[in-house]
């Protein structure tokens, strides 16, 4: 579950997606806290756009500018997902994120994101494009810093 849940951020850096909307599925009756706004969700969903675009552009500082620098999950920290964006784009010439946008719920200030998606890179010794991970509706942990959605993590 940990290497999920890095996977995730690092796709994200990932969290919100190009060109896709969100499920039209009612969340289930577990998810936590209340619906978030469609003000909030949209610019989840920019903020998540533009998370991809530097992701896909193998921009290290571009992702990680949407990552708190108090991001812990699971003992996953920001250092941790600078590391493993280094060696993702260290063996892949090109990587790719796919990433949707399945739910939003607010729990006070904390927008609980529920998001589906997958990475695809290509090795750059080889060539050869292969999946990198992929996850379906699992949690991330965002709240505005300094004006801006950041990745938080759910601080275990």
């Amino acid at each position: 579950m940990t290497r999920l849940r890095a996977g995730i951020a690092l796709a994200l850096g990932l969290w919100l997606s190009a060109a896709v909307g969100l499920a039209q599925a009612p969340p289930p009756a577990a998810a936590p806290g209340e619906p978030a706004p469609s003000q909030t969700i949209a610019e989840l969903r920019q903020a998540l756009d533009d998370a991809v675009a530097r992701f896909n552009a193998g921009d290290t500082a571009g992702v990680l500018a949407y990552v708190s620098d108090q991001y812990r999950t699971g003992g996953f920290t920001k250092a941790n997902l600078a590391e493993q964006l280094r060696t993702l784009y260290a063996i892949h010439d090109r990587v790719r994120a796919r990433i949707r946008l399945d739910d939003v719920r607010m729990i006070g200030e904390q927008a609980w994101i529920y998001t589906t998606g997958d990475v695809v890179g290509r090795l750059r010794l080889v060539g050869g494009t292969i999946p990198v991970f992929a996850w379906e509706r699992e949690p991330e942990v965002a709240r505005r810093e300094g004006g801006r959605w950041r990745l938080f993590g759910d601080q275990n």
